[in-house]
């Protein structure tokens, strides 16, 4: 009996919504880095994209437990002395609400190629509407 390895042409793609309204961020996540991996479906194969399409509404009312909106710290670095910006949970949440997942889902992809392209099949929406009505997406509950 030969293992079973999935070719990217093979690969049938489903398109899932899920609305992130009081959910808590890092269990969100994961739920959404599995789906995008292609781990829910039987023909998952590590070296092959076999996930599915995410949309996430309402990134703006997720939850988070503890302390986390005032310790949690997001950095960037422009490269220059003097250059490094923080910003923690809370603003981040106002200012920008959809990098907050965006970054929670990339921390649990793959860091490299394979892992990049996967992160391309994810869609967060601040607010409850979408542009993608056209593909019948499933609603999934987390």
């Amino acid at each position: 009996m030969k293992t079973y390895m999935a070719k990217p042409e093979e690969v049938v793609r489903k398109w899932y919504l899920i609305d992130a309204k009081g959910k808590v961020l890092g269990r969100l996540a994961t739920r959404i880095a599995m789906i995008l991996r292609g781990k829910t479906k039987a023909i998952y194969t590590p070296h092959v994209d076999t996930g599915d399409q995410v949309i996430v509404i309402n990134a703006s009312e997720v939850a988070v437990t503890g302390r986390k909106l005032e310790q949690k710290l997001y950095r960037r670095y422009s490269g220059y002395p003097g250059g490094l910006k923080e910003e923690n949970l809370e603003t981040m949440l106002k200012r920008k609400p959809e990098e907050v997942i965006m970054r929670a889902v990339k921390g649990m992809l793959p860091h490299n190629k394979l892992g990049r392209e996967m992160l391309k099949k994810l869609k967060v929406y601040k607010g409850p509407e979408h542009s993608h009505q056209a593909q019948k997406p499933e609603v999934l509950e987390v």
